[in-house]
């Protein structure tokens, strides 16, 4: 969901305000995304490389993440949409930590679609800590190194039971994965469009999955 902070400054506005304004796009997206049956969307919320931005930017943006956890668990409870964190969590503040457990309590019966937010995120930490959980297995005897296969890697992931993304969907026109999902986007079609995230919405989202749709996907077959 890149583009924030450029549309912002394109406006002579706070950095702040372009992140406030992309978290009206990611409620649209959500509504979108459930209207049409989609069971699984993850949504790249903060890196962990965005911790070297300003301070006050990082303080903006962990006052808006709690924000909006607390205005729209309710409603994301009744549309049976089921909240996961994935990152390394314990890199939030206690407060946000907080406010992630509840909303994720508050939406974990009857779920029709699973709701990711990626937060302090990033593909080679992942990777790196899904090792270490293997060679712990391993080491404790309870798993030989030569049954280690693609099913065991992406079980030790953040992602483990979710199946690998079908789309992913790039704003602003960045032309590149950005540390996301690296393991799991190996076939993973990608959309990029130059719309930065705070003027993108619904139909921007329904454009998406229809280029989506239009594409044979072979996975290395003929």
């Amino acid at each position: 969901m890149d583009g924030n902070g450029r549309w912002a400054q394109s406006r002579h506005l706070p950095r702040i305000e372009g992140h406030r304004q992309g978290a009206k796009s990611v409620e649209a997206v959500i509504r979108a995304a459930r209207e049409i049956g989609v069971e699984y969307l993850t949504l790249y919320a903060f890196s962990v490389e965005n911790w070297q931005r300003p301070a006050l930017e990082v303080k903006g943006l962990m006052a808006l993440l709690m924000e909006m956890l607390k205005r729209y668990a309710q409603e994301l409870a009744d549309n049976h949409i089921a909240l996961k964190a994935i990152g390394r969590l314990d890199d939030l503040p206690a407060k946000v930590r907080a406010q992630i457990r509840l909303a994720e309590q508050a939406s974990v019966s009857g779920a029709k679609m699973t709701l990711m937010l990626a937060l302090s995120y990033g593909g080679r930490v992942e990777l790196i800590e899904g090792v270490r959980a293997l060679a712990r297995r391993v080491r404790a005897g309870e798993l030989e190194p030569a049954d280690i296969d693609e099913a065991s890697v992406s079980g030790a992931l953040y992602t483990a039971g979710a199946p690998d993304p079908d789309l992913l969907i790039r704003t602003s026109g960045e032309m590149r994965l950005s540390n996301f999902l690296p393991w799991q986007t190996i076939y993973t079609e990608w959309y990029v469009t130059p719309t930065l995230w705070p003027d993108f919405g619904r139909e921007d989202f329904f454009a998406a999955v229809s280029e989506y749709n239009r594409r044979e996907r072979r996975f290395g077959g003929v």
